[in-house]
């Protein structure tokens, strides 16, 4: 903080300077203004945006806890990356595979107009009555809930356009000219050729030194900064399974602690924002929970066993369900209070093949499949009366 004649106390960096990735909006494409002078990127997916609030804020660090039964971290990772490179923003790729220029082709790549339009619509998105298959009773429940939500995103997005037009240089339609902040992806269709060029990628495979990995990261950091007056740029850096074996054959989980540490410091100073995959089974609780506390952003993705029937009773549309995404954490960058999410389990769904959907996880309501039973449904046996009771009060 600094004190100006004639002017109250000053935040340094603040909006105006349009250089610090966490103290000010930034003047570049794909970079929209959030609360708290935030800037904000997608990260690809429209549902998860909304999910962490709005997008993933400049200089943050987001890590997600792989499922060992599924590999659902690689969709997050491949819309994350494929949203970057149809930005035009520099992208640093590390994975253990041996060639990571060979995933580069599973990048989704842009839906058709038509097919972004046509957004399937699942039971709860419905408004027919015969296409509803929970009792009459929650319907009013539900139309509250949406209506809640609906005013929670006006007034969110009411926030970020005061404070944008409160910033004297934030002029981003005439600065990079518009496009979408999220668009919608087909992941039948691989990312054209074209907005591949100039990824960098390494390889982890042959073990190399977490020294010249985080060098590689602090020189691709460097080349994001930009003079003033010119339009910035926000980098995006993508590390898959970072503490698997193949990754860290010479490496003590100190030394990997001491990496979390100098790359969070580096995205945090620079206009980037970093995105890291990693095992948490295959560290020690100890220092899973450290490994924790260095993200920003904390998500986790678990898969849907096939056969679960005790599970497919309790949830609607189980059979469209391929894994669950749990928000552990949600960053806090330039605010003391910590940001609550709505839901912290949703579900994950891929719809016809070609794209993937997060949704709240909705709990069947009770005895709605069996109906009438003998035995009579949870709800009764929970909050009925005895058989024998002598009284109607007694229970």
């Amino acid at each position: 903080m600094e004190m100006k004649a004639g002017r109250s106390f000053v935040r340094k960096g603040a909006a105006g300077s349009g250089s610090s990735g966490a103290g000010g909006y930034i003047q570049a494409k794909g970079v929209k203004p959030g609360s708290h002078g935030v800037s904000l990127v997608s990260s690809g997916l429209d549902d998860l945006d909304q999910i962490i609030g709005g997008g993933i804020p400049v200089g943050s660090l987001v890590m997600i806890m792989e499922d060992n039964e599924a590999p659902h971290h690689m969709l997050l990772l491949r819309y994350f990356m494929a949203q970057g490179l149809v930005h035009s923003q520099p992208l640093f790729f590390a994975s253990p595979l041996p060639s990571p220029q060979a995933f580069l082709g599973t990048l989704p790549a842009i839906a058709s107009a038509r097919e972004s339009k046509s957004r399937p619509m699942g039971p709860k998105d419905s408004s027919g009555q015969d296409e509803l298959r929970i009792a009459w009773q929650y319907r009013r429940y539900l139309s509250e809930q949406k209506a809640l939500e609906e005013r929670r995103l006006r007034q969110q997005e009411l926030t970020a356009s005061s404070w944008a037009s409160s910033s004297s240089s934030f002029s981003h339609s005439s600065a990079v000219g518009s496009y979408e902040f999220c668009n919608d992806f087909d992941m039948r269709k691989p990312l054209e050729r074209s907005l591949l060029i100039g990824s960098k990628c390494e390889s982890l495979a042959s073990g190399a030194h977490l020294g010249d990995l985080l060098d590689q990261c602090k020189e691709f950091a460097a080349k994001l900064a930009r003079p003033a007056g010119e339009v910035q740029t926000v980098g995006r850096l993508a590390l898959q399974s970072l503490c698997a074996p193949q990754c860290v054959q010479s490496c003590t989980d100190w030394e990997l602690l001491a990496f979390l540490h100098s790359l969070k410091g580096i995205v945090r100073t620079s206009n980037s924002v970093a995105v890291i995959t990693f095992p948490a089974s295959l560290l020690r609780p100890t220092m899973a929970i450290r490994w924790q506390h260095f993200a920003d952003i904390l998500l986790s993705v678990e898969s849907a066993l096939d056969e679960d029937k005790e599970m497919a009773g309790m949830l609607t549309d189980y059979q469209e369900i391929v894994g669950f995404l749990r928000v552990h954490k949600l960053a806090s960058i330039n605010t003391q209070i910590p940001s609550v999410p709505d839901a912290n389990v949703h579900t994950m769904k891929v719809v016809r093949r070609k794209k993937l959907i997060l949704e709240r996880l909705l709990f069947a309501p009770v005895d709605a499949v069996s109906g009438d039973s003998g035995s009579g449904s949870a709800a009764s046996l929970l909050c009925g009366q005895p058989a024998n009771a002598p009284s109607k009060y007694d229970f």
